[in-house]
């Protein structure tokens, strides 16, 4: 695969192979990547590796092979070369886009398909999944991940574990191996006297995995459960039963979809297992979600290098706590309310407002986008006709949410009237307030000190609770690295010394000593060490991180005839400067409905190419002409990227609603 430095000599020989493993093979010039060049490694004389975007499995017979996993659809071209006239069929390891994004090349031609039983529908029937709400709006649950195929493929049969096949020379045998994904297999194939494992994205290479945002998952514990929305490495535990599986197998050789071929698998393996078992005590030791849940985390009670709770104290009386809200009372009897998520607060002002407890209500704070923060915010607006003040970051979502697919996220529209900067300082009734941003929990979070008498009370939204920083949702943007994420609320949490702390979900306060501070940002930093171990990439926020490419807008609507167009957004996490391009994959249905004269007639954009600075954002447009003939419907417009060495096809999407 491009992006990894394999020395096929040194393979070669510490396999065994024989004569098939020749010299790279060029893309056949028709191919849509043509510019490219991969490579086709032996392993045996009847089994060999496409490197391309993923590892494909290629089991040769004369002039016909089996694949495993197709991912671009690029591994055609490389055929020819091997004398291999036709392919039979395919075995896919898991339905995430880049293991299967080219399989209607091999499908229009009559390939076969087999896929993971308990993913079968994620390859049939995928139009249930973009379609559904659900897996638009409120989101809590990653399983399936959205990185699905954009569009159907037809399905020949279901592999469950245990099956066996055998095809040409070799005895193919399925087994499974959860944790990447719910249905994960992997297919161990014996041939020419060699026992070789395409393991999918179970394992990356000695002791990494791909991503980390993968492994979120709900779990239970101690008769408590979490939902995938609170179960940041919740897969891990699978994944490791998984990788134990892979051991007992005793293959000589274990090739994953991205990474390394190996040659010591149980090395490998061991290595991994232990480096996951160090991430998670690492990340628990200063987790939230011990206060949440602490059944979940009772094996970890009292264990050394775990940050103590601190004590917590009530709440001042010129405070009300009311679902996720809270409510600043002035002495004239003002209010200012924090976030409002159900109508059930509006009620209660009002309430407030008939007892004589309130005079009136006379602004909102957001402190971040989450539904459970702001889905009543348009009634509110309506009931109560004041000024809605939020961060930059937070107001960017929560008055566009179509623009963005985020967890949590509610389609309701809110009104802000001042959008703050960072530092931002004024005065309401007798207390003076400032505004920060606050890029915990969530990239788009903020933070608001309210300063009176001798308090200073910090609002930090979910962002802390007495046990520590809540980071338990990888797809909420939480980062690692110094003045980002929470180093940067910690660091703020220094600055301004607050004498009480409020959390939206906790009644009392508290607040954190100079020790207690100093802990998380050292776990903090030892985690970006680990983490970045761990995976992959050259820093571990790529892994974590799913939405380090996204387009803006990620949905709209078009007319048939007209244009869409967006922005494909990098964030470059890496120390050093990367280059970029990329290009949108029409939909099929477009190009049957009519050739796109701007593009020939071709699926496949032009590729944009431009460059992001060190730990910055950047960007490139993309306009696609929409043929008039194309029926009214929801498209999803996958986007191919190329990163430094890495080529990740349909690595983002966009939503066109025709």
């Amino acid at each position: 695969m491009q992006g990894v430095d394999l020395s096929r000599r040194g393979f070669l020989q510490s396999v065994g192979a024989g004569a098939i493993g020749g010299a790279a093979v060029a893309l056949c010039p028709s191919s849509s990547d043509a510019e490219t060049t991969d490579s086709v490694t032996g392993l045996t004389e009847h089994v060999l590796v496409y490197r391309g975007s993923i590892n494909v499995g290629i089991v040769r017979d004369g002039g016909r092979c089996l694949l495993i996993d197709c991912g671009d659809g690029s591994v055609a071209g490389a055929l020819g070369g091997l004398g291999v006239a036709s392919v039979d069929q395919i075995l896919f390891t898991h339905h995430h886009r880049d293991q299967a994004c080219g399989a209607y090349r091999f499908t229009d031609r009559g390939v076969k398909l087999g896929v993971p039983a308990g993913e079968r529908d994620w390859f049939e029937k995928v139009s249930a999944y973009w379609s559904d709400p659900k897996h638009r709006w409120h989101i809590y649950c990653f399983h399936p991940h959205h990185l699905m195929l954009a569009e159907p493929v037809r399905v020949d049969m279901g592999v469950k574990d245990g099956d066996v096949l055998s095809w040409g020379p070799a005895k193919i045998r399925a087994l499974a191996t959860p944790g990447h994904t719910d249905g994960s297999v992997s297919y161990v194939v014996e041939a020419d006297g060699k026992r070789i494992v395409f393991s999918g994205d179970v394992i990356f290479d000695q002791g990494q995995v791909w991503d980390i945002h993968s492994l979120q998952k709900g779990f239970a514990k101690g008769g408590q459960r979490i939902g995938d929305y609170h179960g940041f490495l919740g897969a891990v535990p699978e994944l490791i039963r998984s990788l134990t599986r892979l051991k007992e197998v005793g293959a000589d050789v274990l090739v994953p979809s991205h990474g390394r071929v190996m040659t010591k698998p149980p090395e490998a393996i061991d290595a991994l297992t232990r480096r996951l078992d160090v991430c998670y005590d690492q990340y628990v030791a200063i987790s939230a979600l011990r206060h949440y849940f602490p059944r979940l985390f009772s094996e970890f009670e009292g264990r050394k290098g775990h940050m103590p709770f601190a004590p917590t104290k009530p709440a001042p009386s010129c405070l009300r706590h009311i679902g996720t809200s809270w409510v600043i009372i002035s002495r004239d009897k003002a209010a200012f309310v924090i976030d409002c998520g159900s109508a059930n607060v509006i009620r209660a002002l009002e309430q407030l407002i008939e007892k004589g407890e309130l005079r009136s209500v006379e602004a909102l704070w957001v402190t971040h986008y989450h539904d459970d923060h702001v889905e009543a915010i348009v009634e509110f607006q309506k009931v109560f006709d004041c000024p809605c003040i939020t961060d930059r970051s937070v107001a960017r979502v929560i008055t566009d949410p179509p623009a963005w697919r985020l967890p949590c996220i509610s389609p309701n529209q809110a009104r802000v009237d001042r959008a703050t900067k960072d530092g931002q300082s004024w005065q309401w009734r007798e207390f003076k307030m400032t505004a920060y941003h606050l890029p915990g929990q969530t990239l788009y979070h903020s933070g608001l000190l309210i300063e009176a008498e001798e308090r200073r009370m910090f609002f930090i939204g979910d962002s802390f609770t007495p046990s520590g920083i809540d980071d338990y949702c990888a797809q909420n943007r939480v980062w690692l690295g110094r003045d980002v994420g929470f180093d940067r609320c910690i660091a703020l949490v220094e600055q301004l010394e607050p004498t009480h702390l409020f959390n939206c979900h906790v009644d009392p306060s508290w607040e954190f000593t100079p020790a207690q501070c100093r802990f998380m940002r050292e776990n903090l930093a030892r985690r970006e060490t680990l983490f970045g171990q761990l995976v992959a990439w050259d820093h571990a926020n790529y892994a974590t991180d799913d939405s380090w490419v996204r387009c803006d807008p990620y949905e709209q609507q078009a007319q048939a005839g007209g244009k869409a167009t967006f922005d494909v957004v990098v964030t470059n996490h890496s120390a050093e400067q990367r280059a970029f391009a990329c290009r949108a994959v029409l939909p099929r249905a477009w190009m049957k409905a009519a050739a796109d004269k701007a593009n020939k007639g071709a699926r496949s954009l032009d590729w944009t190419e431009s460059s992001v600075p060190a730990k910055k954002e950047g960007k490139v447009s993309v306009a696609i002409s929409i043929p008039k003939e194309v029926s009214s419907g929801r498209y999803v417009v996958p986007i191919d990227v190329r990163y430094g060495s890495w080529t990740l096809p349909q690595f983002a999407e966009a939503i066109v609603v025709i």
